[in-house]
C-alpha cells in the first residue's frame, strides 16, 4: 500500500484546523419516540464532530451518548461506507455479524462495507461511543430523520433507509 495522491499542493501549509471543546452542547438530541422497525433512542445525544461537509466527504465522526435504555438499530449493512465503533464509556452491545459482544471503554469494532452489524445499550446505564463512517455520508440527516419514522408509510420508510445506505435484514438464527 502507498500513500494517497497529494491533494494539497502548497509549500507552507495552512492554518485551518478546527477545535471542538468537550463541553460543546450536542448538535442533536433525539426526542422520545416509539417507532416500528429499528428501535429509536430516547434522549440520545449526537455530537457531530466531523461531518461529510466539514471533511470534504472523507469521513464522518460522531460521538453518541446513549441513555440507559437505548435499543439501537437492528441487524443491517451499508453498501457505500464502512462503519467503526469505539467505546468511550459504559457497556454497549456490538453485533459483528456472528455474535453479540459486550463492549466496554477502549473496545473497537470495524465493519467493512457490506458487513452485518448492529448495536444497542441494554445495560441500564448510560454509555457513549464514537462512530466513524468512511467515506463520509450525510448521517446527520439519518440521525435526525430516524426519529420521524413512525409517521411515514411503509414505502416512505423503505425509501428513507435506501437513501441513507441502511439495509436491514433478519438477524442470523439465534443472534438477536
Amino acid at each position: 500500500m502507498s500513500y494517497p495522491d497529494p491533494r494539497y499542493f502548497g509549500n507552507t501549509g495552512e492554518i485551518n484546523a478546527v477545535f471542538r471543546p468537550a463541553t460543546t452542547e450536542a448538535d442533536f438530541v433525539s426526542p422520545p419516540v416509539a417507532t416500528t422497525g429499528p428501535t429509536v433512542a430516547r434522549g440520545t445525544d449526537y455530537h457531530y464532530l466531523s461531518t461529510t461537509a466539514s471533511t470534504g466527504g472523507e469521513y464522518g465522526l460522531y460521538r453518541v451518548e446513549m441513555g440507559p435504555e437505548f435499543g439501537g438499530p437492528s441487524t443491517h449493512f451499508h453498501k457505500a461506507m464502512s462503519e467503526s465503533f469505539f467505546i468511550l464509556s459504559g457497556t454497549i452491545g456490538l453485533f459483528d455479524g456472528r455474535r453479540w459482544i459486550d463492549a466496554t471503554a477502549g473496545d473497537y469494532l470495524y465493519v467493512p462495507v457490506g458487513g452485518l452489524h448492529a448495536f444497542r445499550n441494554e445495560s441500564g446505564e448510560p454509555a457513549s461511543m464514537l462512530m466513524l463512517f468512511a467515506p463520509g455520508a450525510p448521517r446527520e440527516e439519518y440521525f435526525e430523520g430516524v426519529t420521524q419514522l413512525a409517521g411515514l408509510s411503509d414505502e416512505e420508510r423503505a425509501a428513507f433507509f435506501i437513501r441513507h445506505d441502511s439495509f436491514f435484514v433478519p438477524p442470523p438464527p439465534s443472534q438477536e
